[in-house]
C-alpha cells in the first residue's frame, strides 16, 4: 500500500517536471524563463550575445520608405499622412487600396533579403509608422490587416539568418519637431499629453504579445529620436513604457534612444537589464549643406579625429556604464559631385573605422531611396521615377525636402526672415536647433511642402488600375542599381 503511494506520488512529481519543462519552453508568455533557441539574443556586460554565448555584432540597413515613409526616400513632399490623405482624394479607396498594397507587398521581397545576406550583414531596422496600425478617429483599435507586411518582412529575413529590429518612428502625437515622424507640424504634441502616450504603450504590447517567441527579432527600438523641449520627460516615459512591455514579453532587447534625436542620454540614471542604449552618429559634413571634408562646416573644422570625438561624447554614457553600442543611424549623403562624394565616402570610412575599434553594432541610414544615400537606388527608367522626375526638380529647386535639398534658391526669400528674427528677437532660440533652422522648417518644409502636396497627387489622377500597380512595382528590387562603392565600403572590401 505504501508503496503503492510512492508510486502514484513519483508519477505526480515526473507530470509536473514534464509541465514545468514544456512552460520553460513557452518563452515570454507568463515569465521570465530563458529562451532556448540558441539564436535569441541578449545584453552581457558591453556586449550582445546569443544564448551560446558569442558575441553578436548587429550590422545592416534601416528599411526607411516602406511602413514608413518619408519624402526624400519615397519622392512626395512634406510628411506622409498628408500625402496619403491627398491621394485617398484623388484616387478613391478602391484605387487607393490597390496601389499601397501593391506597393508594400514589392517594397520588400526574398531578392532583398538575399541581397543583403549575400554582404555579409545580419540586421534590418523596420521603421513603422503608428498610422498603419491604427486610426486616429479609432484610437487604440489595431488594424491586425497591417502586420501582414511586417510579418512578411521578419520572416524572410529570418529565412536568411538576418535579425530584425522592430523601429516606431512615428508616434501618436509626434514624439519630435520635424517632418521624419510624420509631423505636419513644428511641435511634439506627444510629451504633453498622457493620451498619446498611452497609445503609443498599447501598440508596443500589442507588438510584444505577437513577436515575444521569434528569435530572429532582436528586440524593439521603443521611439525613434525623441525630442522633447523640457528634456525631463523622456526618460520617465521609457521607464514606463519598458515596464508594461516586459510583462508581456521579458526576453526582447529593448534598444533606447537619447533625448534630443537619439544623442544626449544625460537625464538617463539608472541602468536597465537587457537594453542597448541607442545614439545616431551623423556627421555635419555628411549632411547635403555640409563643406568639404576634411574642412570647415557650420564655421567648425571637422576632420577624422573630431568626428570620433563627436561619437565618444554621444557614447560617452555606454562607455561610463559599460554597456553596449548601437548607432542606429548614420549615413553620409551622395551630392552628385564626383570630389564631393569622395570626401562622403571617406566620412563613411572614417566612422566604420572607429565603430570597429569601440566594438560598436551598426545600422547605416538607409537601405533603399531615389538615389540620395541608400545602397540601391531606383532606377531612372521604371514607370514610377518617369511620373514624378520633373517634380522632383520643381521639388528640389524650391528646397522642401530639409534632407534632400538645400535653400539655395531661395535664400531671397529666407534672407529677409531670418534678419527680421535676428534683428527683433535676438533671444529667440527655439528647440532644438535654433532660429535658423527653425524658419527653414516653417519656411520649406511645412508652408511650401503642404503647397506642393496637390501636385504630387494630381499626377496620379487618370490613371487605371495596370498603371498604377506599374507605378507600385517599381519599387521591386529588380528595379533598383547599386552603388557599387558603398557596397564595397560596408562589406570591407575597400578600407
Amino acid at each position: 500500500m505504501k508503496n503503492y503511494r510512492l508510486s502514484e506520488l513519483l508519477i505526480a512529481m515526473m507530470i509536473l517536471l514534464i509541465a514545468s519543462c514544456n512552460m520553460s519552453e513557452q518563452t515570454g508568455k507568463k515569465g521570465a524563463d530563458t529562451p532556448k533557441d540558441e539564436n535569441w539574443l541578449r545584453v552581457s556586460g558591453d556586449q550582445i550575445v546569443n544564448q551560446k554565448g558569442d558575441t553578436v555584432f548587429l550590422r545592416g540597413f534601416g528599411l526607411g520608405g516602406m511602413l514608413h515613409m518619408e519624402n526624400f526616400i519615397n519622392g512626395y513632399p512634406g510628411n506622409e499622412q498628408t500625402m496619403r490623405e491627398g491621394l485617398l482624394e484623388v484616387l478613391g479607396r478602391e484605387k487607393y487600396d490597390l496601389f499601397f498594397n501593391t506597393f508594400l507587398k514589392n517594397y520588400f521581397t526574398e531578392a532583398d533579403a538575399e541581397y543583403i545576406h549575400s554582404l555579409g550583414l545580419n540586421l534590418v531596422r523596420i521603421p513603422i509608422n503608428y498610422h498603419l496600425f491604427e486610426d486616429d478617429i479609432n484610437p487604440g483599435v489595431i488594424k491586425e490587416e497591417a502586420f501582414e507586411h511586417l510579418d512578411r518582412v521578419i520572416e524572410l529575413c529570418a529565412k536568411y539568418r538576418i535579425y530584425t529590429i522592430i523601429d516606431l518612428h512615428a508616434l501618436p502625437g509626434f514624439q519630435n519637431q520635424h517632418w521624419h515622424s510624420d509631423n505636419p507640424t513644428h511641435r511634439a504634441l506627444f510629451w504633453d499629453h498622457r493620451d498619446f502616450q498611452d497609445r503609443a504603450l498599447h501598440l508596443w504590447e500589442v507588438i510584444a504579445g505577437r513577436y515575444r517567441d521569434q528569435s530572429w527579432v532582436a528586440g524593439y527600438d521603443l521611439i525613434n529620436e525623441p525630442g522633447d523641449p523640457t528634456g525631463k520627460r523622456v526618460f520617465p516615459y521609457f521607464k514606463r513604457l519598458r515596464e508594461a512591455v516586459m510583462k508581456i514579453d521579458p526576453n526582447h532587447i529593448f534598444f533606447l534612444e537619447g533625448d534630443r534625436y537619439a544623442t544626449d542620454f544625460s537625464a538617463f540614471t539608472e541602468i536597465w537589464d537587457n537594453v542597448v542604449y541607442t545614439n545616431h552618429d551623423y556627421a555635419l559634413p555628411g549632411f547635403i549643406y555640409g563643406g568639404d571634408y576634411p574642412g570647415v562646416t557650420r564655421n567648425r573644422y571637422i576632420n577624422r579625429d573630431t568626428l570620433e570625438s563627436d561619437f565618444l561624447k554621444k557614447s560617452e554614457f555606454k562607455l561610463k556604464n559599460k554597456v553596449p553600442i548601437w548607432v542606429g543611424e548614420f549615413d553620409p549623403v551622395s551630392t552628385g559631385i564626383p570630389e564631393k562624394d569622395e570626401m562622403r565616402y571617406q566620412i563613411l570610412k572614417d566612422q566604420l573605422q572607429y565603430f570597429d575599434k569601440y566594438k560598436v553594432s551598426w545600422c547605416i541610414w538607409l537601405y533603399k531611396d531615389l538615389g540620395l544615400q541608400a545602397i540601391i537606388y531606383q532606377k531612372k527608367e521604371t514607370p514610377y521615377m518617369k511620373l514624378i522626375s520633373s517634380f522632383l526638380k520643381k521639388k528640389e529647386r524650391l528646397g522642401a525636402d530639409a534632407w534632400g535639398s538645400t535653400d539655395k534658391d531661395i535664400r531671397p526669400v529666407i534672407e529677409p526672415v531670418e534678419e527680421l528674427f535676428r534683428r527683433e528677437f535676438p533671444d529667440y532660440n527655439p528647440y532644438p536647433t535654433g532660429i535658423a533652422r527653425h524658419i527653414t522648417l516653417l519656411v520649406r518644409n511645412i508652408l511650401i511642402s503642404e503647397a506642393l502636396v496637390p501636385e504630387y497627387c494630381n499626377l496620379f489622377k487618370g490613371l487605371s488600375d495596370e498603371e498604377l500597380v506599374a507605378l507600385a512595382e517599381s519599387f521591386r528590387f529588380e528595379n533598383y542599381a547599386k552603388r557599387d562603392r558603398l557596397e564595397a565600403i560596408l562589406t570591407g572590401r575597400e578600407k
